[in-house]
């Protein structure tokens, strides 16, 4: 039974577990946490603020919805709920929540306005929302590899899709602050950390299962599909060198927690 839900998501932890340091409890409220994915922070909420919450997660994807509904029944959390829908059109009254999390979640959506708004909506007088987002410079060793690369082989159009991709998924923080301020919402705290993840040689690093499932993807859509393996297997090569020289590969993740509030 124990190893069912067993699967925390090692890349979500470090940016949930700022998160989780930054909430602080209260009993008696509801609480939505935005993008709840495979259910952490969401349950995790709800077993610590206990049953006199309501916890609500709120996830587009059908698979989210029924990972985290097994998942409750593993754990047997009565108290929390995961709906189906978006953030910029979230299904909820106004000023219905205590507390707004979202671990990483914000970098996903389409209109980040827009489900800024949504959360001021519903939040109510006094209610805290805590944010994690990774940063630009996520992965810098990869992605400066990556460029290097496509420079040599006199890519432009490439490379600034490639660059398109990083700032369409990761704003900077003043950027980010600017934007919750434009929502109306008060920020208490900014808090700017990070992590990294280690792996034996580059091989390890682009056949990890992470990274061949949430990233691999869209790195490939910014390159000409004929050339492709031929670009991965040059990126590939040199970060062997890279490890083999430094003795390991090193990602660093860095990321930011805002402390919000609806005053």
């Amino acid at each position: 039974m124990s190893l069912s839900y067993d699967d925390l998501p090692l890349w979500s932890a470090p940016f949930g577990l700022t998160l989780l340091e930054t909430v602080r409890m209260k009993s008696s409220i509801n609480v939505l946490d935005v993008g709840s994915g495979g259910g952490f922070p969401m349950l995790e909420l709800a077993e610590r603020m206990g049953k006199s919450c309501r916890i609500y997660g709120l996830d587009p994807a059908q698979d989210s919805i029924e990972m985290i509904t097994a998942k409750k029944k593993v754990k047997d959390i009565v108290f929390a709920k995961i709906v189906k829908g978006i953030a910029e059109e979230i299904p909820f009254p106004d000023k219905y929540f205590g507390l707004i999390t979202s671990n990483n979640g914000l970098n996903n959506v389409t209109n980040q306005a827009r489900c800024l708004a949504e959360c001021f909506r519903v939040a109510g007088h006094g209610a805290q929302m805590v944010l994690t987002m990774n940063l630009p410079h996520t992965m810098v060793k990869f992605y400066d590899v990556f460029e290097e690369t496509l420079q040599a082989m006199g890519m432009k159009e490439e490379i600034e899709k490639m660059k398109g991709h990083i700032s369409e998924k990761r704003k900077p923080v003043e950027y980010l602050k600017e934007l919750i301020l434009s929502a109306d919402f008060d920020i208490n705290t900014i808090n700017i950390d990070g992590f990294k993840m280690k792996y034996g040689d580059g091989s390890a690093f682009l056949n990890h299962s992470f990274i061949r499932n949430n990233f691999m993807e869209p790195w490939k859509s910014c390159l000409p599909e004929n050339q492709t393996e031929q670009i991965f297997a040059i990126i590939e090569q040199k970060l062997n060198k890279i490890a083999a020289e430094k003795g390991e590969l090193i990602m660093s993740i860095p990321f930011v927690c805002f402390d919000c509030i609806k005053s």
